[in-house]
């Protein structure tokens, strides 16, 4: 059987939960540290942009992007 390349929704809740306090969340597989690539958004003349940040394992690659404001995985 095949792992999924993707995290489940409650690693994920963990992931957000850890970044929202501040700290640097750890892979809920790996038990890394994740890095951390702010990406750009929307479109900035027209009074829409957002702040999304991209949280990636560097070993296993698994991924997660929160907007920033709102707290919540794109």
């Amino acid at each position: 059987m095949t792992e999924l390349a993707q995290y489940s929704p409650d690693e994920l809740g963990a992931i957000r939960e850890a970044f929202k306090e501040g700290k640097m969340p750890e892979c809920p597989r790996c038990r890394v540290p994740m890095t951390e690539r702010p990406i750009g958004g929307g479109s900035f003349g027209l009074g829409y942009a957002r702040k999304r940040e991209w949280l990636i394992c560097p070993r296993c690659h698994r991924s997660a992007i929160y907007d920033i404001r709102r707290g919540t995985r794109n």
